[in-house]
């Protein structure tokens, strides 16, 4: 299952089909995972605080991911409206594209990819590229 809890309602004015959007993706890319797994829709206000509750950053971020470790669940992903749409701007991007990618890549760490080192970057890269594609969205990395 995958609940989404829009938080910020700047997402859906933006997006009118943000909660949606977001599922299809976190389905994507969990495909074949069982688990629960939320999406919340926020600010940046609150994600600058989990950022700082839980990585020691004082300041907002575009996504952040909570694995789960009870059973049933893969986690949670928080997504900060401001980071995400000053990123989308800068970056020649649709909001809606940069959502579907972030939520990829915030479930993909929900199921243990990372991109610390080098070599699971690129691992975690090819992989969030073949399942935008599978979306019909272009790569995310192109132009970054």
């Amino acid at each position: 299952m995958i609940e989404v809890e829009v938080e910020d309602e700047a997402w859906t004015r933006a997006i009118p089909d943000a909660a949606d959007l977001a599922r299809r993706a976190a389905a994507t890319a969990a495909k074949g995972s069982t688990g629960e797994i939320v999406l919340l829709l926020t600010d940046d206000d609150t994600l600058k605080s989990l950022n700082g509750q839980f990585l020691g950053k004082d300041r907002p971020t575009n996504v952040l991911a909570f694995p789960a470790d009870a059973a049933g669940r893969l986690g949670d992903v928080a997504l900060a409206f401001g980071v995400c749409q000053a990123e989308a701007r800068e970056q020649g991007k649709s909001l809606a594209d940069h959502l579907s990618h972030l939520v990829v890549h915030g479930v993909l760490h929900l199921m243990g990819y990372d991109h610390i080192a080098d070599d699971e970057a690129a691992r975690m890269e090819s992989l969030e590229r073949q399942l935008l594609a599978g979306m019909n969205i272009e790569d995310p990395y192109a132009n970054v």
